[in-house]
């Protein structure tokens, strides 16, 4: 007799198509039958060991993150409720090309440093890998939610070419294609580059594009974020289009918005450029979360200039005035690169985590507040920060539009990705909220997405980019990584005052078959693996 039978749900099963009631049949990990409840009239129903009466949920396939910074969290934290409780049975890392292998001991500390605000410092991690395998078999000793990795390009030029801002020799180019080329062979499912974080933006396309060309090789797809999202950013979304375009390469844009007020209204204007691409045959998706505000750290602000060297030589050019004069007058005056060209406004720099405690205080204050409130300029107050807890604040940058939210949505190569840094105090809610936030808010509510749309923006689509035979579908022979809500209750718990509250409205959760969410509260279940690139 079969394991399980999921009893009475109403199946959407993420293909886009109408629902329907049926019971589902688990065993082994995998959905064996599915009885339509048409097709059970007059006949027996099928048994099992366990019944699950799922009455007024829908079952639907587990949700992807397309885009996740969970590197560390999932080895750090067993229980990583953050992700489970949202539905999520699989997240994608290694993103904004920023991530922990390929690396050598000395590219391990300049990595850990550079983003500490995404992740922590990882004292409390044991970094036993430095290869992309080594750190796909880490995951595979057991983790919460299964994984795929991206290899993170701007590591990859931290270990060939470091810090500088200059062109790859032929030899470094030599060494980076071989690296990306070595990480694919070993399970990564694309590349990923983070092009306003150092030392990746350093790269020029005609690098980026021979890199592509390896990823694409292996059946891989290149996921940037790309130079701007706010001046010039429907040419940045074009530069990547057509650098992928002669790589002959698939591409995914990474938190496809467009921000800040330059871009207002103008999604109508980046739909046009992909839905030409698309027309032209280009192999493209994309990935979104439902909020308007941003989240990254705030020495991503700076410019490439002064992030020159590394972390180090950031805080040396902080401390000395004239070095630091000009960074600020190019990031209030001329737009720095590293804030994608717009001249910086201070009242939309909220500080949502820090690394020190005794810097507290700023937290969920905008730095425009807080210089306010200690009677000095807001750059006097970001240096500050920047210097004593060095480097390692987050932010939230609150610089985003309603209404290109909703429309990039409706798109149809869009899929959801949260973008969730787990570090700081108050971390943005999509870390907590994302896929919930879809379903209740933007789907119940507002009615701009049908579910069934919706379940497959969030399934199907994604599993589809990477590839996977057999997930995205509740489909007989698929792995059993499946959800159970309530589309009349389920909602998003997290808020910005309350970052980290669980969702309502999901009762059940499983992956390979196995409960890792029951009757509301987290199991002891570790039924995660990494997800890992088939030839």
């Amino acid at each position: 007799m079969e394991e399980l039978v999921i009893r009475d749900a109403e199946v959407v099963d993420g293909s886009g198509g109408p629902s329907y009631r049926a019971d589902v049949v688990v065993d082994g990990g995998r959905i064996v039958s599915i009885v339509q409840e048409a097709a059970a009239a007059g006949c027996q129903r099928p048994r099992a060991r366990r019944e699950l009466d799922a009455s007024g949920l829908t079952l639907s396939p587990g949700f992807i993150d397309m885009h996740a910074h969970s590197d560390l969290a999932l080895l750090r934290d067993p229980d990583h409720s953050a992700k489970v409780a949202q539905g999520v049975t699989l997240e994608v890392l290694g993103q904004d090309g920023l991530s922990y292998a390929p690396v050598d001991d000395r590219t391990l500390a300049e990595v850990r440093r550079a983003i500490t605000g995404w992740n922590g410092n990882g004292d409390d991690i044991d970094f036993d890998w430095r290869s992309v395998g080594e750190y796909l078999d880490r995951l595979d000793r057991g983790i919460a939610v299964n994984a795929a990795y991206l290899i993170p390009q701007g590591t990859v030029r931290m270990l060939a070419v470091g810090w500088e801002d200059r062109e790859a020799t032929p030899q470094e180019l030599d060494r980076m294609r071989q690296l990306v080329a070595e990480g694919m062979e070993q399970g990564a499912v694309g590349m990923s580059s983070g092009l306003t974080y150092t030392p990746g933006m350093y790269a020029k396309d005609a690098e980026l594009t021979e890199l592509c060309r390896v990823v694409a090789r292996y059946g891989g797809y290149y996921c940037p974020h790309h130079r701007s999202y706010g001046a010039g950013a429907l040419e940045a979304y074009a530069e990547m289009v057509q650098l992928t375009k002669e790589a002959g390469c698939p591409l995914h844009l990474a938190h496809a918005t467009m921000n800040f007020g330059v871009n207002e209204g103008k999604a109508p204007e980046l739909l046009t450029l992909l839905d030409e691409a698309l027309a032209e045959g280009a192999d493209l998706t994309l990935d979104t979360y439902p909020y308007t505000p941003g989240s990254t750290t705030l020495v991503a602000m700076l410019p490439s200039w002064a992030s020159e060297g590394g972390p180090e030589e950031i805080l040396k050019r902080l401390t000395d005035d004239t070095t630091a004069e000009r960074i600020r007058h190019h990031m209030e005056v001329i737009g720095a690169d590293g804030c994608h060209g717009v001249p910086i406004e201070w009242n939309t720099i909220e500080i949502s985590g820090v690394t020190d405690p005794a810097l507290g205080e700023f937290v969920g204050r905008t730095i425009q507040e807080s210089a306010n409130s200690r009677a000095e300029t807001p750059w006097t107050t970001a240096r500050s920060l920047l210097l004593t807890d060095r480097l390692g604040t987050t932010i939230l940058q609150h610089v985003g539009h309603e209404e290109n939210v909703r429309t990039i949505m409706r798109h149809r190569v869009h899929t959801g990705g949260s973008d969730g840094i787990l570090q700081g105090t108050k971390p943005h809610p999509r870390a907590y909220g994302t896929f919930p936030q879809y379903l209740g808010r933007y789907v119940r509510e507002l009615g701009i997405l049908t579910l069934e749309e919706c379940v497959a923006h969030l399934t199907a689509r994604p599993a589809a980019r990477l590839r996977l035979p057999d997930r995205g579908l509740v489909r007989e022979g698929y792995r059993a990584d499946l959800v159970l809500f309530d589309p009349a209750t389920v909602a998003a718990g997290s808020t910005f005052e309350s970052p980290r509250t669980l969702p309502t409205g999901i009762p059940h959760v499983l992956i390979d078959g196995r409960f890792v969410m029951e009757d509301g509260r987290r199991t002891d279940v570790l039924a995660g693996k990494s997800v890992r690139r088939t030839p």
